[in-house]
């Protein structure tokens, strides 16, 4: 999977809300400032290069909507994060935030609980 940019990732998530549409509508749901109309639209271009969003042609404009699940998209994520940065472990991902005290004993027995279930 290819990296995002900030402005890819920011860009894509409100995408994913939204669930499909137009470029007007994705700078609506963006942050003030928002970036100029040919900003986002080179950027959803990029998204559609790489492979994170399909265009339907309506006359001269289009509508764009994500070309994969959201929760794909998250697990592909993930594991490139994994991949990088904790050798491919996810325990090694689990101590990193344990040790610097992202996550508490309880939300940890949660998860053990999570993996019993399955």
């Amino acid at each position: 999977m290819q990296r995002l940019t900030n402005q890819e990732e920011e860009l894509l998530l409100i995408i994913f809300q939204q669930g499909k549409g137009f470029i007007k509508d994705f700078i609506q749901k963006m942050d003030e400032p928002r970036p100029p109309y040919t900003t986002v639209a080179s950027v959803v271009k990029n998204l559609e290069r790489k492979g994170f969003l399909k265009g339907i042609r309506y006359g001269n404009t289009y509508e764009y909507s994500p070309a994969m699940d959201e929760s794909e998209y998250k697990s592909k994520y993930m594991s490139n994060v994994v991949q990088n940065y904790f050798e491919n472990s996810y325990k090694e991902m689990v101590s990193f935030f344990a040790e610097n005290n992202k996550i508490t004993t309880q939300e940890l027995q949660e998860i053990i609980k999570l993996i019993e279930k399955q």
